[in-house]
Order: structure tokens, then sequence, then C-alpha cells
């Protein structure tokens, strides 16, 4: 009689703690999904776009459809980051296909989407013209310095064989300033994988990043002192990046 009641007991405790379990993957399952749509990359960057995000025990569907390649990417590198991600399929189909890797549609879209990410320089008062791989760059800069950091950043994107720089400095310019709200870790990671990505000079470099508070760790090898050396100052350049910790060596 003894026995059977201490077997009820397990059983009754196995089973509370089978719900609790159930309720606990459930709210970490509606977190995950309130924290992507809420992130700044999704409000800002991926607002336009149809996405529809679905996670169970962690493990994360993205579904819909999104303007280009950048934009699947970026919804990926975001959700990835998020606090109960173990996986994500992303299943995000492409509005307007660009099929030829390196055409002047597919660079014009580069340089724009590199550009957006980061702060020192304005992808809304900068037009992008691409002709057969030539990038010619038009509009207003806030500084001299700001006109020189466009068409360098210009120039280390995959595809573009040279630029020519036609921005002009306008008079009492305002400095360009980043939005108003807070960017949380999470896009802060996706945004500065995707810049290291987008650049040239740092595409091929095998990098961890982790981002605390803003604070970014870079961690993985290098080539070069050179490549380790663009990779921070390309990660501290991006929106958000409060600070560079790279951990990275050089082989």
């Amino acid at each position: 009689m003894k026995a059977k009641y201490l077997i009820s007991i397990v059983l009754v405790a196995v089973a509370l703690l089978s719900i609790s379990m159930t309720v606990f993957a459930a709210t970490t399952d509606s977190r995950i999904e309130s924290s992507a749509k809420q992130s700044y990359v999704f409000m800002t960057y991926l607002q336009n776009d149809d996405i529809r995000i679905q996670s169970k025990n962690g493990a994360v569907t993205l579904m819909g459809i999104v303007l280009d390649e950048s934009h699947k990417s970026l919804a990926q590198e975001t959700v990835a980051g998020l606090p109960g991600v173990k996986s994500v399929d992303n299943r995000l189909e492409i509005k307007s296909e660009i099929t030829e890797r390196n055409s002047d549609a597919w660079i014009t879209t580069k340089v724009k989407t590199m550009l957006l990410f980061h702060r020192n320089v304005s992808a809304s008062t900068t037009d992008v013209d691409v002709r057969d791989g030539f990038v010619t760059l038009s509009g207003d800069a806030a500084s001299q310095a700001q006109k020189e950091l466009t068409a360098e950043y210009a120039k280390d994107m995959e595809g573009v064989k040279d630029v020519k720089n036609e921005m002009r400095v306008a008079k009492n310019s305002k400095k360009t300033r980043t939005e108003g709200r807070k960017i949380d870790d999470a896009s802060i990671t996706a945004l500065v994988k995707m810049t290291l990505l987008y650049h040239r000079s740092t595409s091929a470099l095998n990098t961890k990043v982790e981002t605390n508070r803003g604070v970014v760790k870079l961690n993985g090898i290098a080539k070069s002192a050179a490549e380790l050396n663009m990779a921070t100052k390309l990660a501290n350049d991006v929106n958000g990046v409060k600070s560079v910790k790279n951990r990275m060596t050089i082989e």
C-alpha cells in the first residue's frame, strides 16, 4: 500500500514537471517570436517585408517573402542571435531574385545595404549608380571625411571595379544621427556579421561575433594584421556598437 502511494506521488510529480516544462517551452517560444519582431533589424530594415516567425522548442522557422537576398540573410542572423534559439530553418522567398552575381543591380543593392549598416556614412543622402562594375557616388556628405569614407567602403564591395566620387560636401549640413531607440544585441551581432561578409577585405574571415550590451567580441583567424585591424574598424562603425574587443589571431 505504501509502495503504491509512493508510486502515485512520483507519477504526479512527473506529470507536474512535464506540464511545467511544456509551459516553459511555450513561454520561451512566444518570447523568441516577440523579440524577433521587436528587434531593431526587423523594425528598421525588414519592416516592409512579409516575414512570419514560428518557434517550437527553440527551433525557429522563417516563412514569407523578402525584398532581396540581403534581407533573407539579415533575418536569419538576427533570429539566430536571440536567447533560446537552437536552430533556424530559413524558408524565406526572395521577391526580386537577382540571378547574376556581380551584375550592376547586384552591386548596387550590396553598396546601398552596406551604407545602411554604418553610422559614419549616410545611406539616405548618397546616390549609387553602377555601370559595368564602375560605381558613381553622388548626393550630399556631411563632411569631407564622410565623403572619403563612403568611397572607401564602396571600393571594398565585391564586384566593384572602381569608384567615382561626385558627392558634394553640403554646407551647414547636420550630422547624420542613428535611430533614437536602443539597438538590441541580436541586431548588432547580425549587422556586424553582415558587414564583415559584405566587405571584400573581410569577407573571407571565419569570424565569430558575440555582443553583450553593445560591446562586440570578435574571435577567429585573420591572415594578416591588416585584416584584423580592418575587421575592428568596420565593426566599430556599425550602428549600435559601443566598442569592439578583437580577440582574433593571425595565422
